[in-house]
């Protein structure tokens, strides 16, 4: 019998655990998906840009936000948080230069030319430059750190990227229907005068985007 037990133990002990990793997945994919689809600096700068540019022209930025934040993940889940325990002093650099970046970028969305308008100001973000914007976004590191922690406690490689490879399944479309959104509404903001209200609003709610950030505890 105690044989018997026993094997009837091993034989259940993979289905066990398929079904915690099914669990764990699931959740993992319903935190990818709140928090890649609620408001934040990426996806209002991309309804701004989709509203100003187009679906097309923005897909780049789509695309950098995206990978970056993919590359951002795997990085902080081999061992660049343990900066912000070993030094929390950095944790409170980062977030006012996230600040001041972010001030600066609510100007440039503020004073963003109409699209007849070849001005400087008029060009949509680059691959790069959105790739690189992830690490200076307070949203992009509350949920590189809080995936990692909650998901890939362990820091295995083979956890931290089928954390990665989740939010970028499921982050591209997410922050995409924002793009389309702002397409959607160019119709509507057919004129100089509505435009310009348009982009104060949404460097406003970029602003407001960081209140919490700003003032939540590391």
């Amino acid at each position: 019998m105690r044989y018997s037990d026993k094997k009837q133990a091993l034989i259940k002990k993979p289905a066990y655990n398929h079904q915690m990793e099914y669990e764990i997945l699931s959740a993992l994919a319903l935190f990818a998906f709140v928090s890649s689809i609620t408001p934040g600096p990426n996806n209002l700068m991309l309804m701004a840009s989709g509203a100003n540019f187009g679906f097309w022209r923005t897909l780049p930025h789509m695309l950098g936000v995206s990978i970056g934040f993919m590359v951002m993940v795997v990085l902080v889940g081999l061992g660049l948080m343990r900066i912000f325990d070993l030094y929390p002093l950095s944790h409170t650099i980062l977030k006012l230069l996230s600040a001041a970046y972010m001030l600066y970028l609510a100007w440039k969305i503020a004073n963003a030319a109409p699209p007849k308008q070849e001005q400087s100001q008029g060009v949509p973000f680059t691959f790069v430059q959105a790739a690189l914007f992830q690490w200076v976004n307070p949203k992009a590191w509350a949920m590189g750190l809080g995936a990692i922690s909650l998901y890939a406690p362990d820091k295995t490689l083979g956890s931290i990227l089928w954390v990665a490879l989740v939010f970028g399944l499921i982050n591209l479309p997410a922050v995409s229907s924002w793009t389309v959104l702002g397409q959607q509404m160019r119709k509507a903001l057919n004129s100089h005068k509505r435009l310009r209200v348009f982009n104060l609003l949404m460097a406003g709610l970029l602003l407001a985007s960081l209140v919490p950030v700003l003032f939540m505890t590391h």
